[in-house]
């Protein structure tokens, strides 16, 4: 194996999200199709959020007011808590792949202040041997800040890593960093990768 710890992405690999949760909180509101993915995730709205600079409720709370214009602040309220309201779904077959390794594995993810109960809901938290949270950290990826410190809490050298991540972009500034990463699509790809 030509790794000593593993640094896992949380959502498209071990979490997943039903689109429908944005379209049912969209009719709410009587809101366009990708109204509300628009306001939520700008960059300009969901940087702040996911680098510590707002806490998810005031993220939460920008975005009411920039679909308010679309429907009100009263209803706009009601799209947001509809969202807000899952924490999405565990991949088992991640989960179960994450639990039978043998070297200390990371979460990395590009979150907002409310990961750590999020990760409590799922049930998911002692998969990890640490929890790498942008917005605590103050730093998202692809920056290379954030992969030396998934690195130093895992307790090897960024080289002794596989990276593990849906994002393409995500994944190349690992291998820049000089880890093996993985583009995930798949549970097989992962299992294949590890063995």
């Amino acid at each position: 194996m030509g790794f000593d710890a593993v640094l896992c992405d949380l959502d498209g690999v071990l979490r997943w999200w039903d689109p429908a949760i944005m379209r049912d909180a969209e009719r709410i509101g009587a809101l366009p199709p990708g109204t509300l993915a628009g306001a939520a995730f700008a960059p300009e709205r969901l940087v702040p959020a996911i680098t510590g600079v707002q806490s998810d409720e005031q993220w939460r709370e920008a975005v009411v007011a920039d679909i308010a214009g679309h429907c009100g602040a009263d209803t706009a309220r009601q799209v947001v808590a509809r969202w807000s309201e899952p924490v999405g779904e565990v991949v088992d077959e991640v989960a179960a792949i994450l639990a039978g390794l043998r070297v200390p594995v990371v979460l990395v993810s590009n979150a907002t202040s409310r990961l750590e109960s999020d990760l409590a809901a799922l049930g998911v938290l002692d998969l990890f041997d640490a929890v790498v949270n942008s917005s605590s950290v103050g730093v998202a990826k692809p920056e290379p800040g954030i992969y030396r410190f998934a690195a130093d809490q895992a307790g090897v050298e960024p080289d002794r890593c596989l990276f593990i991540d849906d994002t393409q972009a995500n994944v190349e500034a690992a291998r820049a960093l000089g880890m093996t990463s993985l583009h995930y699509r798949d549970p097989a790809g992962l299992r294949a990768a590890l063995a």
